[in-house]
């Protein structure tokens, strides 16, 4: 066939809502374009590990301890299951982490500012998580196999961590004057990062043309944010908490709210290696990686082993 005819198949194939596996043909830029959004989301789940690892020690109590060690151990194997879906189109896991150590690829800005108080845990869990929710649900119908099965369990667990967060959120809400004035703090300083999460304006994101047209994304980046604004302000008002949005109204003709405008200067310097975190979060990644080499040297060297091992057994 020709090209031109091959790629008149290939959409005919996604508009007809068929899933794209790994031995079908694919046009070069659909490969690509699933390689950067499935690792960047892979790496976004793991480096997201970091900002509530340091508070497994200082949970308030042993349960809150215990439903964050399931929340960030959930939060490892979601990076487990992308690394794994984009491995089918042909880049290894080594290739992903090396391109990450380097800079040429991104994770979501949102896991670049600090957790500085128990507060800020549920303000993940409600605001965060729930922002990825919102995006991630959509995601379960993506045109691409893997990453649509992927998707599937990651949303289930997703909805668990947006639960227990806004559980935090709630009791801080309802506890004492401090924990209360804590809650709000931690609202006023996640909530724009948090409407970050979904990129830019779509007018301004050149890849979320093609991403719709080959529907690897189910939805623009402003009608997921929009989605996620919609459900969450009256969340906030049933916790008595105010949205740090003067310009932030109802319309009841569209049926929608109405919000200030993002900071996209903070966004785009955040994204680029300059927010409040970035270097720590990338040092630590390094590190941690290059202090679990020998774990990886053995797992491979037990896997060489019992593939000879097989072989022999099957030529004996």
């Amino acid at each position: 066939m020709e090209l031109q005819e091959k790629l008149d198949a290939f959409q005919q194939y996604i508009d007809a809502e068929e899933k794209i596996e790994p031995k079908d043909w694919m046009p070069d830029e659909y490969r690509r374009h699933c390689i950067r959004q499935i690792s960047q989301h892979a790496h976004s789940e793991v480096i997201g590990m970091q900002p509530e690892g340091n508070w497994i020690t200082r949970a308030p109590t042993l349960r809150a301890k215990k439903i964050l060690l399931a929340k960030i151990q959930d939060e490892g194997g979601h990076g487990l299951y992308l690394y794994s879906a984009a491995e089918t189109l042909g880049i290894s896991r080594d290739e992903m982490i090396r391109q990450l150590h380097e800079g040429k690829a991104k994770y979501s800005s949102v896991f670049n500012y600090p957790t500085l108080n128990w507060a800020d845990i549920g303000a993940i869990g409600w605001l965060v998580d729930g922002a990825a929710v919102t995006n991630q649900l959509s995601l379960r119908r993506t045109s691409y196999g893997p990453y649509s099965r992927a998707m599937l369990r990651i949303c289930n667990e997703e909805s668990f961590h947006q639960r227990q967060g806004y559980e935090i959120m709630t009791k801080m809400a309802n506890g004492t004057p401090e924990q209360r004035r804590m809650a709000q703090d931690a609202l006023d300083r996640w909530w724009w990062p948090a409407l970050m999460m979904f990129g830019p304006h779509d007018n301004n994101s050149p890849r979320t043309y093609n991403g719709i047209v080959w529907k690897i994304k189910r939805a623009g980046n402003d009608e997921l944010r929009q989605r996620f604004i919609d459900k969450t302000v009256p969340q906030a008002e049933f916790l008595g908490l105010k949205i740090p949005d003067p310009q932030l109204q109802w319309n009841e003709a569209t049926g929608h709210y109405e919000t200030g405008e993002i900071n996209w200067d903070e966004f785009h310097r955040v994204i680029s290696g300059d927010g409040p975190c970035n270097r720590q979060r990338m040092e630590h990644h390094k590190r941690v990686h290059e202090e679990g080499a020998w774990v990886r040297e053995a797992a491979e060297a037990f896997a060489r082993r019992r593939k000879a091992e097989n072989l022999t057994e099957a030529i004996a």
